[in-house]
């Protein structure tokens, strides 16, 4: 983790409330899919944590809503505008865990399937990018609230994956929540592993049903880099912080 300046180079609105942002500069670092980065803006005391939708050496992409003074000061950046982010935090998901969970499989009937709730579903598309490139196509499964909140659907067709969308009032997809499409493929799967993130809400749905995977969790920072202890949590292992032992979990050390 280091401190690094990237610019802005480009921002575009996805929906009323959501952006996309894409940051240039330095990224190699970057080691893992639903890692995240930590901006600082001025006049506000703390940093905005954001995941990585997407990075290559040279960029990264964020996606992000506009809940808080912070965010939406954020949407109203200038292209050319060069920001301080420490980068990169967090464990991320670990794709030779996915790897090595399916191959202990002894029927082809065994995939990874990749859930994002909302705001949520950004680092499971840079995941999903990162499975396709080992060339395992995982399971996709995106829920919103309504038609309204739909993002990247068209970014994972790109790169050959059709998620299962469902929405909460029906507006779009499937009507209901996430949870009922993985149950229906809990059916016909003979293994399941899972990668999740999004609401904990959803989180703690989808554990009851999942029997192994890596849960992506949110919490509200002040450092961003484990100095603070205050995004700390209990599990089974004892207390962990979400900045720098996550926010990926595994499925078997989560307490609710």
């Amino acid at each position: 983790m280091k401190e690094q300046i990237l610019t802005i180079s480009s921002i575009e609105k996805l929906q009323d409330d959501i952006f996309k942002t894409v940051l240039i500069g330095d990224c190699s670092e970057i080691s893992a899919p639903g890692q995240f980065i930590n901006i600082k803006l001025n006049g506000f005391f703390l940093r905005r944590p954001v995941s990585i939708a997407d990075y290559t050496e040279n960029s990264l992409t964020i996606i992000y809503k506009t809940v808080g003074k912070g965010t939406k000061y954020m949407s109203t950046l200038p292209v050319g505008k060069s920001l301080q982010v420490l980068m990169p935090l967090g464990n991320g998901f670990s794709l030779e865990k996915i790897e090595k969970a399916l191959s202990h499989s002894l029927s082809d009937a065994a995939a990874p399937v990749l859930i994002g709730g909302g705001i949520g579903l950004p680092p499971i598309f840079s995941l999903a990018k990162g499975l396709m490139k080992r060339g395992i196509t995982p399971v996709v499964i995106a829920g919103f609230n309504s038609k309204s909140d739909v993002i990247l659907e068209n970014e994972f067709k790109a790169i050959g994956i059709s998620p299962i969308i469902t929405t909460v009032d029906g507006t779009y997809g499937k009507k209901g929540l996430v949870t009922e499409p993985f149950s229906e493929l809990l059916l016909k799967l003979h293994r399941a592993y899972v990668c999740t993130c999004g609401p904990e809400p959803m989180l703690k749905a989808i554990h009851q049903l999942a029997a192994d995977g890596q849960f992506s969790f949110e919490a509200r920072m002040a450092c961003g880099f484990g100095a603070c202890m205050g995004c700390s949590c209990k599990t089974k292992y004892g207390n962990k912080r979400i900045c720098t032992d996550g926010p990926i979990l595994e499925k078997e050390e989560i307490i609710w």
